[in-house]
């Protein structure tokens, strides 16, 4: 199973130091790739909106036609980690790559949302980019353990 994440900015070193963890455990049962892309900063003469359509234009770029497009939003539809689980499942079955992108600080482009096959909320609670991080990727192992029939998810 080929797992994609799309990024905006760099990841702070705690964030780091756990995504590497999570990527680690992962890798036994699926290829993640991260894909970094550079954050836009925002100034007077650069608003935040602009911010997000260049981000959004870069996102769209490094997309492949043919990736399942997961979306993290707010506003996105929200799974228990069993539903998740089937949806990796799903994608691992018809040999998608499945690709999340998880926008930088000021959100996500509409165009990219326009794009999305899924758009995704892990939560009511709102996280900065750095904890998105960390916790698509715990989802995706607690998932991946799931199908498996391991013993990392509780009943």
């Amino acid at each position: 199973m080929k797992i994609k994440i799309v990024q905006i900015g760099k990841n702070g070193k705690l964030a780091g130091v756990l995504i590497d963890e999570y990527v680690k455990r992962i890798s036994p049962y699926a290829t993640v790739d991260i894909l970094t892309l550079k954050e836009s900063k925002a100034s007077k003469t650069f608003p935040e909106n602009r911010c997000i359509e260049d981000e959004g234009k870069e996102i769209l770029k490094v997309l492949r036609d043919d990736d399942f497009l997961v979306v993290l939003d707010e506003h996105g539809k929200q799974f228990s980690s069993k539903e998740f689980a089937g949806l990796l499942g799903k994608n691992k079955d018809i040999g998608k790559t499945l690709t999340f992108v998880i926008g930088g600080p000021y959100g996500m482009s509409d165009d990219v949302k326009k794009r999305a096959d899924l758009l995704m909320s892990l939560s009511k609670m709102t996280f900065t980019y750095q904890i998105s991080r960390i916790l698509i990727l715990e989802q995706i192992y607690r998932g991946l353990s799931i199908l498996r029939g391991k013993g990392y998810h509780n009943d």
